[in-house]
């Protein structure tokens, strides 16, 4: 092991409260019980504890903010600098690729669930319900799996082999995948029910992106932009991208349109630097990357090769535009990073009750009707990838014990 890891082993205090896992992680995954298995030197027992909790482990060490959640949590990050978690859960993810050989036993399934997404909430639905014996089939509306997991977070942040890897055992463990397959048109409640699926989980995650009116140019949503540098379609090369946003999304599109060779990317975000809500780190790795960070101004308009921006200011937290304030930029494609929605009318169609545009579930994940399931995006606004985790373990365990007590 290396030194630095051996270093950043030894700093973990292993808190009796454990701060960082109770507070701090959604999955409250057991992070001074896996240091302490590193300290030991059994990285394999590491590994088993992580997957046992937490089923995208590999994916959640590097896309989570450990910086606001576990790390957030840490007693030494009071009065210096925490434990590396995030580097550290890492470290036994990357042995385990290259020395663990996983043993898969196939067994028996019984009843029929149907997932629909394969996000991470509907991964990990899957595989909580596959290793209780029950069978299930996932549905998915594009020709590869992973959702927002493949097509949402850029490589350079989340290698797709991880996905892959994942999804191949959970095959070889029996879950059966259906791609190419959208809810709402091929497949519908009604449908699964007539096909005997007794439980249904719904993980389609926020598909609708929010937009506003900048003239009759061609603008691209975050959603459609990211999609487009995963399925290597370059349409930055040598152009001036102008990004309209301030979250974590935004970043993600700006760094996006830098690795496809864009001339010049700028981030233009209506408000101050401090109710930014994009992560520091995300920030950061822009500025690093010499993409320009325009705060306080707002885009009104795109023509031709310029759009039309104007100056604001912040009044009791809403934003006012600046009287005579109007300056062009010189701009070939415009990102819309502003947010995802779920789609209210594919809602509307299941008659399920929302709020605030959210479904609504219980303590166990399930909607008013019965054996109807939702997490993710769906459930929750900001939804981060180890929440979703969380909102499918919750909703995958409401399945159990359902049928445990109908049972």
């Amino acid at each position: 092991m290396e030194k630095e890891i051996q270093q950043k082993i030894e700093e973990c205090l292993n808190c009796k409260n454990k701060p960082c896992s109770v507070n701090g992680c959604p999955v409250h995954t057991d992070i001074p019980g896996f240091i302490q298995k590193m300290k030991q030197g059994d990285l394999e027992g590491a590994y088993d504890l992580l997957q046992d909790n937490n089923p995208l482990s590999s994916i959640c060490c590097r896309v989570c903010y450990q910086e606001e959640q576990c790390q957030g949590s840490c007693v030494r990050g009071i009065k210096g600098k925490p434990v590396s978690i995030g580097m550290l859960e890492k470290e036994v993810n990357d042995w385990a690729t290259q020395n663990r050989k996983e043993i898969i036993h196939q067994t028996k399934k019984e009843g029929k669930i149907a997932v629909i997404g394969s996000g991470p909430a509907g991964l990990t639905v899957a595989h909580e319900l596959n290793k209780e014996g029950f069978g299930v089939t996932v549905f998915e509306k594009e020709k590869e799996l992973g959702g927002i997991l493949r097509y949402g977070i850029p490589d350079f942040r989340l290698p797709k082999n991880l996905i892959d890897e994942i999804t191949q055992r959970l095959k070889k463990a029996g879950v059966v995948f259906k791609t190419n397959i959208e809810f709402g048109k091929e497949i519908t409640i009604e449908k699964l029910r007539q096909e005997g699926y007794d439980d249904i989980f719904l993980g389609i995650g926020a598909g609708k992106p929010s937009t506003y009116d900048l003239g009759e140019e061609e603008v691209y949503t975050s959603d459609i932009f990211l999609k487009k540098y995963y399925e290597k379609e370059n349409i930055c090369l040598s152009k001036q991208v102008m990004i309209i946003g301030g979250g974590n999304v935004a970043m993600d599109c700006a760094r996006t349109a830098k690795k496809m060779g864009a001339k010049r990317v700028c981030i233009l975000y209506r408000r101050d630097r401090e109710n930014m809500p994009a992560n520091n780190s995300e920030v950061e790795d822009c500025l690093k990357e010499e993409i320009e960070i325009v705060f306080l101004t707002k885009v009104i308009a795109f023509s031709g090769k310029e759009i039309t921006c104007v100056k604001t200011r912040l009044e009791e937290g809403k934003v006012k535009e600046v009287e005579n304030s109007e300056y062009t930029l010189p701009a070939d494609i415009i990102v819309l990073a502003i947010g995802l929605t779920p789609d209210s009318q594919l809602i509307e169609t299941m008659g399920l009750h929302t709020k605030e545009g959210l479904i609504t579930v219980d303590e166990n994940g399930m909607t008013e009707k019965d054996g109807i399931f939702a997490g993710g995006d769906l459930t929750e606004k900001k939804s981060t990838v180890v929440r979703a985790v969380a909102s499918g373990k919750k909703a995958a365990r409401g399945m159990i014990n359902r049928r445990k007590n109908s049972g």
